[in-house]
């Protein structure tokens, strides 16, 4: 056996048509056809590499447009087929902030009242809730009646309650006025920094109330109540501090709190219990 396999070899090493330059003879005929489907088995190197990288963007892509998504915020989305609710609200919110820019002619001193801008500040400073809370103090520490004193400390419990109500619903709504303008130090005193709802104006509403039914005042002085509760309100806007909106909800919101202090009133045993706790040297009247 083995001297028939070496033969063999030596048979097929001798043979002609096993030298490299004649092997291409013992392969089939290939056809065009055939060519091209061998190309298209094979494809190259290149589009390879393109059909990864379109494979790598696919994958990439829907990642992008999530982040897109959530970078956009929701107000700037559009809204397709928006309820009759949704239109009329916008609709009433665009009105409310045209009008509240129209109505801000003393918003700088180079707008069309500019002139009338410190005469309306001044006016503005009557409602602040500092002037009322520190002259409610100086009243109370001398005041000699208990009638006085009572009406003086629901008062300033009535005044605090404004103040940190309308603060809670400013940080909860944190709507801005319709002329960008930083808050003055008194306004961070009473963190009276966002526009709904107007504070000036429920403080207004608030004490106007009140003073009309706890105080015996003549019809002039009971109108011109009214009509400094009005103007307290419009002035807010005239500074383009506040939006009409802000300025009605505050109003509703001075009636509400006035309503809140007439249900819980104190009794004059109770406001001197209070002033003796609040002034060690407090001699209450008996």
């Amino acid at each position: 056996m083995p001297t028939s396999q070496s033969r063999s070899r030596a048979r097929d090493r001798n043979n002609v048509l096993n030298r490299p330059e004649f092997m291409s003879l013992h392969q089939p005929l290939r056809t065009p056809a055939a060519e091209a489907r061998g190309y298209a088995r094979r494809p190259s190197y290149k589009h390879q590499q393109y059909q990864h990288q379109s494979s790598e963007n696919a994958q990439q892509e829907p990642v992008e447009n999530n982040k897109e998504r959530k970078e956009f915020p929701e107000e700037d989305c559009m809204q397709l087929n928006p309820s009759f609710k949704g239109i009329a609200m916008n609709s009433l919110l665009a009105i409310d902030i045209c009008m509240s820019k129209r109505l801000g002619v003393c918003a700088h001193t180079t707008s069309s009242w500019g002139s009338m801008r410190s005469m309306v500040k001044l006016l503005a400073l009557t409602g602040h809730g500092i002037p009322w809370i520190f002259g409610t103090i100086v009243c109370l520490t001398r005041s000699n009646t208990l009638a006085g004193q009572e009406v003086l400390v629901n008062l300033l419990l009535a005044l605090l309650l404004d103040v940190m109500t309308v603060a809670g619903m400013q940080k909860l709504v944190k709507r801005k006025g319709p002329w960008e303008m930083p808050p003055s130090f008194l306004d961070y005193l009473v963190m009276d920094v966002y526009s709904f709802p107007a504070a000036h104006a429920s403080r207004a509403a608030m004490v106007s109330k009140f003073l009309l039914a706890h105080l015996v005042l003549a019809v002039p002085l009971r109108i011109l109540l009214v009509l400094w509760a009005v103007l307290m309100g419009m002035s807010r806007v005239l500074l383009g501090r506040h939006h009409l909106t802000d300025v009605g909800c505050g109003f509703a919101l001075g009636f509400l709190h006035y309503s809140l202090v007439e249900m819980v009133w104190l009794s004059s045993s109770t406001c001197q219990t209070l002033i003796s706790i609040g002034t060690l040297n407090w001699n209450p009247l008996y």
